[in-house]
């Protein structure tokens, strides 16, 4: 047995790839949801552990630019980029702070000033750049590609945070412009424009009485002054639905200065009328959602208690309350994500929806091809040297770098696409091409008179087989660098299917070619 394997180790090598795929594909230890269900935003079918993107287990595609404008080569001198940010929000009626990007480490720009409020006109942005003191070559729509990649980031948080890990967010350039695009195999459109329209800022502001007048102070805490968040609760105990969250410790102590000396951590603690009486309430803690009051509350009188002594900073959490569950869900998802440094334009961009019908369809007409591709490999094969015990193995071998490259997908869990579909039947054709040369080379000049005949000749043929797959390779490494969309997953298992071929199947066709036309 050892023997063998020293000699036929290449086979061996195939053998277990094979049992390790199909270990990939097939073993419920490795799926992540149960069969034929949706989960992680990519659906499974049958008791294969395979997921299937939006063209085959149907689903949504958004493809949107970033709200945006770009001011380049900003003189800013040395001043802070907080400070250059409050100057200019300052000048644009409707802006904040978050409105507003400085980046002082574009090479080839200079300085930059973002505006990411569709609601300004470059115009006016000039005019607040100007009015702020700033001078800046020229305004550009669009923003860097630094605020591209945040953006990026933190929607694919928000899909991983919806449970929806399976759903892709990446860049598409599309000419000179850039895309945002999101898929999400087995959602709803509506539901994943929902989610990612909005750009996720959530802030606690208090609103209290100062000078016989009530007013708002703003940011009281911010979305980086929380430590840690919890899931979305549904409440017990007279609570309503809830994000239990801890602040930062960094923050704790001016957080409950800050409450204590307002009124909202007052003695007995405070009771909140915001919305019937506003002008008549105890001071109110007020939950902001994308610039929108989502829920206001007072405090318990334990936990005021517990500031006004200073003990909280010591322990610094407590529980945004919403008046729904749905509202919780979504305030967890933003406070965990992050917020968007800029917005897709959904409305300048465009949505694609596949039917999970239309995906079965593709599916099945998928197979339909993969079977006739089969066969028709089988049938030229058989026809070009009528022996089985040549024929065979290389058909076998062939279809053998398909179940590797499937248990690939399986293990990954990357999502099948038509255009993975299609790289699986190109390594298909390019697989048997290569065999047959490594036949007719080792066939060519009669009768294998002994293994070094043997060897001399399959090395001849694995030198022109092993130039065809680096030329493949590097052909196809741009476009499994570069955000293509679908091209991508084509060009990376196509590579995939390259390397498999030259590493193992190739070789272990050698051993069995040598086994078959050499003395035992």
């Amino acid at each position: 047995m050892i023997d063998w394997l020293k000699s036929n180790w290449r086979l061996a090598l195939l053998g277990v790839a094979v049992v390790i795929s199909l270990f990939a594909l097939f073993s419920p230890t490795m799926a992540s949801s149960p069969e034929g269900s949706v989960a992680n935003g990519t659906a499974t079918e049958g008791v294969t552990n395979l997921k299937f993107g939006i063209g085959l287990a149907g689903g949504t595609r958004i493809r949107a630019p970033l709200v945006g404008q770009t001011a380049e080569s900003v003189a800013i001198g040395d001043e802070s980029r907080g400070a250059v940010t409050r100057a200019v929000a300052a000048e644009l009626s409707g802006t904040t702070t978050n409105d507003v990007i400085v980046r002082r480490t574009d090479v080839v720009n200079g300085p930059t000033v973002e505006l990411v409020n569709e609601n300004v006109s470059t115009a006016a942005f000039g005019e607040a750049l100007t009015a702020a003191g700033y001078e800046y070559e020229r305004i550009r729509d669009g923003v860097t590609q630094p605020t591209r990649d945040e953006t990026i980031n933190v929607l694919q948080s928000k899909v991983n945070q919806a449970g929806l890990s399976g759903g892709t967010v990446q860049q598409v350039r599309v000419g000179t412009r850039f895309f945002i695009q999101i898929e999400a195999p087995g959602e709803d459109s509506a539901e994943l424009v929902e989610l990612i329209r909005e750009r996720g800022t959530v802030r606690v502001d208090v609103y209290h009485r100062e000078g016989g007048e009530y007013v708002t102070e703003r940011n009281v805490i911010a979305q980086d002054d929380f430590a840690s968040i919890s899931g979305a609760k549904q409440g017990e105990r007279g609570l309503g639905p809830n994000v239990p969250v801890v602040i930062a410790e960094s923050e704790a102590g001016r957080v409950q200065s800050t409450l204590v000396e307002t009124g909202v951590a007052q003695s007995g603690g405070s009771q909140c009328s915001y919305e019937e009486q506003p002008n008549g309430t105890d001071p109110c803690l007020l939950l902001v959602s994308d610039g929108e009051i989502i829920n206001s509350f007072g405090m318990d009188g334990d936990l005021a208690n517990t500031m006004r002594s200073g003990e909280w900073a010591q322990s610094p959490s407590f529980v945004l309350t919403t008046t729904s569950f749905e509202e919780a869900q979504g305030i967890a998802i933003d406070l965990r994500a992050g917020s968007l440094p800029a917005e897709p334009d959904i409305a300048a961009g465009t949505v694609t929806t596949v039917s999970p019908a239309q995906g079965l369809s593709f599916r099945t007409n998928s197979l339909i091809i993969g079977i006739i591709a089969i066969l028709t490999v089988s049938g030229v094969v058989f026809a070009r040297y009528r022996e089985t015990e040549v024929a065979a193995p290389m058909v076998v071998t062939a279809f053998s770098e398909v179940v590797i490259l499937l248990g690939f997908a399986a293990y990954l869990g990357y999502p099948l696409s038509l255009s993975v579909i299609a790289s699986f039947i190109a390594v298909l054709g390019t697989g048997v091409d290569d065999l047959v040369i490594i036949a007719d080379e080792v066939m060519a000049e009669g009768e294998v008179s002994s293994q070094r005949v043997f060897s001399s000749r399959f090395k001849k043929a694995f030198w022109v087989i092993g130039v065809a797959a680096a030329t493949t390779i590097i052909a196809m490494s741009p476009l499994a660098v570069l955000n293509l969309g679908e091209l991508r997953g084509f060009a990376i298992f196509t590579i995939l299917g390259v390397l498999v071929g030259v590493l193992i199947t190739r070789p272990a066709y050698g051993d069995i070619l040598r086994y078959l036309l050499t003395d035992r």
